[in-house]
């Protein structure tokens, strides 16, 4: 959420924002906020001046009284005042409930550095690490390449829980498993600490970290319940301070959150229902900081090589990209996307992530830094994917596929797979599908 002193001072400045974006369908949203915020300020001045005017009444009245006097006129006065008094502040509470509620959907102010442009077309490329390898023969796509080895099993997922789900088994599962805790490992050695968040949110939670009426549709809601599954990590991370007042000395505040995330974008958002790249339920490890605002942008490049020096220690090339105005999202100020090397499909492809919000969450969460007694200040938070595991094994079993069609393990994830070299080798036999038999039924063994 932006600061009202911006909104009463330069709404201009939002308006040109809004505009950059390509967002202009919000400029009647920002003209709304304008007008409850006069509003609000009008109804509170009438407010302080009725409570004012109760307080005299009363000491007229106590006056009169002590005097001997007739306080009847009086009386009649102030017994009117606490319906008028009541009443003002049912119509200022809810102008303030409109105010916010409009504040929550105007964006974050765009850092100066991000590029004007309406699509990821308009990206700014920043630098390239790597060198593709021609293949020297025909890739499988890595869906049928998996369910020839037995490692994933696309079909019974669908049969399971619908398209966007897989099982993943044997040398698959334990790859999943071995990013995660290479990351993991990976980050606690450059001062991150490890949490396994939430994997649910209150919506009270959730609208501190983004604005629910354009994410709402790619999130599971749990039903009967105020909660949603967590659509990304980084939402329950930042959520963990709402309220609170963090200890100035203790800044940056640097987590590695390990979760599990579940959305229904590829139905949303129309992409193939088979293949890991975008499924409804996958792995991540996040960098999250929560951090003075002086050392953002700092810290925001910092993230950025973390990354970047993942993905050189498994040996896979990428590029690095700023977004453009309008592909940034809501709640940041800028954005690299992090774009992995697919050789089959030819192409770099988004992998992660890395945004720097500036206050803008802070403020929603009501996050504070600051020492007892002292000044207090908003803090600024982070987040980049260090690795989503489900697009990083892509283009893992793309980059390093072999023609006898097993797939060589980078040399930096063995150890956390006993030692393994290889991918595929005589895996997941026993479920692999047989000739078709009379199915069971539930309950028969």
């Amino acid at each position: 959420m932006l600061d009202m002193k911006v909104l009463r001072e330069q709404p201009e400045v939002i308006r040109a924002n809004l505009e950059k974006r390509g967002d202009t369908a919000r400029i009647p949203v920002l003209e709304n906020a304008m007008r409850w915020d006069r509003d609000w300020r009008e109804g509170q001045r009438e407010l302080d001046h009725l409570r004012h005017q109760r307080n005299v009444v009363t000491g007229e009245i106590r006056e009169l009284k002590a005097a001997g006097r007739d306080a009847g006129a009086k009386i009649r006065e102030a017994a009117e005042l606490p319906e008028r008094i009541r009443s003002l502040e049912a119509r200022v509470d809810e102008i303030q409930r409109n105010l916010r509620d409009a504040m929550l959907r105007i964006p974050n102010l765009l850092h100066e550095s991000v590029p004007k442009g309406a699509t990821e077309e308009d990206n700014l490329e920043v630098r390239r690490w790597g060198k593709p390898k021609a293949p020297a023969f025909e890739l499988k796509g890595h869906a049928e390449l998996a369910e020839a080895l037995g490692i994933a099993d696309f079909e019974r997922g669908r049969k399971a829980a619908g398209a966007g789900f897989v099982y993943l088994l044997g040398d698959l599962a334990r790859l999943d498993q071995a990013l995660l805790r290479f990351g993991t490992d990976f980050l606690v050695k450059r001062g991150f600490t490890p949490v396994f968040p939430p994997h649910a949110l209150r919506r009270s939670a959730y609208e501190g970290m983004v604005d629910l009426t354009a994410f709402e549709e790619v999130m599971y809601k749990v039903e009967g319940e105020d909660l949603f599954l967590i659509a990304t990590s980084e939402h329950p991370l930042g959520a963990m301070f709402m309220d609170e007042i963090l200890d100035a000395d203790r800044l940056p505040l640097k987590f590695a959150g390990v979760a599990t995330q579940f959305r229904k974008e590829i139905g949303a958002h129309g992409v193939d229902t088979k293949g890991l790249f975008r499924m409804h339920q996958f792995n991540k490890v996040e960098q999250f900081v929560f951090c003075r605002p002086e050392e953002s942008w700092r810290i925001h490049e910092e993230l950025q090589k973390n990354t970047e020096d993942f993905y050189k220690a498994l040996g896979i090339p990428f590029r690095v990209v700023t977004l453009c105005s309008g592909d940034t999202g809501k709640v940041a100020a800028k954005t690299y996307d992090m774009e992995a090397w697919f050789p089959r499909q030819n192409a770099y492809r988004e992998v992660g992530s890395n945004s720097n919000c500036t206050d803008y969450q802070a403020r929603r969460l009501n996050i504070r830094g600051g020492k007892a007694g002292g000044e207090k200040f908003l803090v600024h938070t982070l987040n980049n994917t260090l690795v989503a595991t489900s697009r990083c094994m892509v283009a893992i079993l793309e980059n390093f596929q072999r023609a006898d069609g097993t797939v060589t393990v980078p040399k930096v994830l063995r150890a956390y797979m006993g030692g393994l070299s290889k991918v595929g080798e005589k895996q997941g036999r026993a479920t692999k599908r047989k000739s078709p038999h009379r199915r069971t039924r539930r309950g028969e063994s």
